[in-house]
């Protein structure tokens, strides 16, 4: 239904509840002349008349009376829902969608959701937790969150943070390992992978040799079961360090060669390319971008006599794609 049909159905409406065109005219701010041209384009269109007409009366005729009481219900709609629209771009409100990998549903958005849902109570959350690609526009997805570039430039993505990836193991799994001097040595060992992780290379942060890190014995698709996997002890893995800073600090978990390191990942908020967002979703980008920018999520963990210590460091900014 095009914008001329509804507009003319006001008109006709008008008419009808006020039972001349010339009332309906001054009613709508229009000549009585164009409010008589809606009414004959109207019955021309249906090749119907709508109604009775004499020189004192307008009456409607029977098809006149039913094109009201559905005029009335289109009407309706669509006030209700330009009143919709205007509330989601004005007051934050309605189902907020978003998207996020597996890990971060670990507690790593319960603060800026916290924020979020206090601060604007019409907005309620619907979160898909998943590793791996995810069409954010098919799948109609408000808000996702994301490690690496995209592949898709009809997508905006915001940069949120850089999270390095330490090489650990569960201390039970390794006592005798702790001192690893060369990565060559975890070919003995099980490394367990991320099968979306990409880019395997260790840089030594003094001589900058690379050294590329090969096979794995175990491969899953989902990063909350590869933390797992290594803190139950079946091997060593590559994992995001603001996910398991407690198990580092709590000593369940152990860095391994300390010298050696990841490039960084870096973690984006993607939205689809439009023009105008609606409130809900842009006050989710500003609560996460305060948080990620408020939050040190990069420590250096380094064994030193026997525990272990955190340092502030600062990391690179490469886009990688990952989990």
């Amino acid at each position: 239904m095009n914008k001329n049909m509804i507009k003319g159905m006001i008109v006709f409406a008008t008419i009808a509840e006020k039972g001349s065109m010339s009332a309906a005219a001054q009613q709508l701010n229009l000549s009585s002349s164009a409010v008589s041209q809606q009414v004959t384009k109207l019955e021309m269109d249906m090749g119907i008349s709508l109604f009775h007409r004499n020189t004192r009366n307008l009456t409607l005729t029977e098809a006149g009376n039913l094109f009201y009481e559905n005029c009335r219900k289109v009407i309706s709609i669509v006030d209700s829902t330009e009143q919709k629209l205007n509330n989601l771009k004005g007051i934050p409100s309605g189902e907020l969608k978003i998207a996020a990998p597996v890990g971060f549903g670990g507690g790593l958005l319960s603060e800026p959701f916290n924020y979020l849902l206090a601060a604007h109570p019409q907005i309620s959350l619907n979160l898909v937790m998943q590793d791996g690609p995810i069409d954010i526009v098919n799948e109609g997805i408000d808000l996702a969150l994301c490690i690496g570039p995209l592949s898709d430039s009809n997508l905006i993505a915001r940069h949120l943070a850089d999270w390095r990836m330490l090489l650990c193991a569960s201390p039970g799994y390794l006592p005798m390992h702790k001192n690893l001097k060369h990565p060559a040595e975890l070919a003995e060992l099980n490394r367990i992978y991320h099968v979306y992780a990409k880019g395997d290379i260790l840089t030594h942060a003094h001589s900058r040799e690379n050294f590329e890190l090969t096979g794995q014995r175990i491969s899953v698709n989902n990063m909350q079961t590869l933390i797992q996997l290594t803190l139950d002890g079946l091997g060593y893995a590559a994992l995001p360090e603001p996910e398991v800073r407690d198990y580092l600090d709590k000593g369940v978990l152990v860095t391994l060669l300390p010298e050696w390191s990841f490039n960084t990942y870096s973690v984006y908020s993607v939205t689809s390319a439009r023009d105008r967002q609606p409130a809900k979703v842009k006050e989710a980008l500003n609560a996460l971008s305060q948080y990620f920018s408020q939050t040190d999520f990069n420590h250096a963990y380094q064994l030193k006599g026997g525990s272990y210590k955190t340092e502030n460091i600062k990391s690179s900014k490469e886009h990688r794609l990952g989990f």
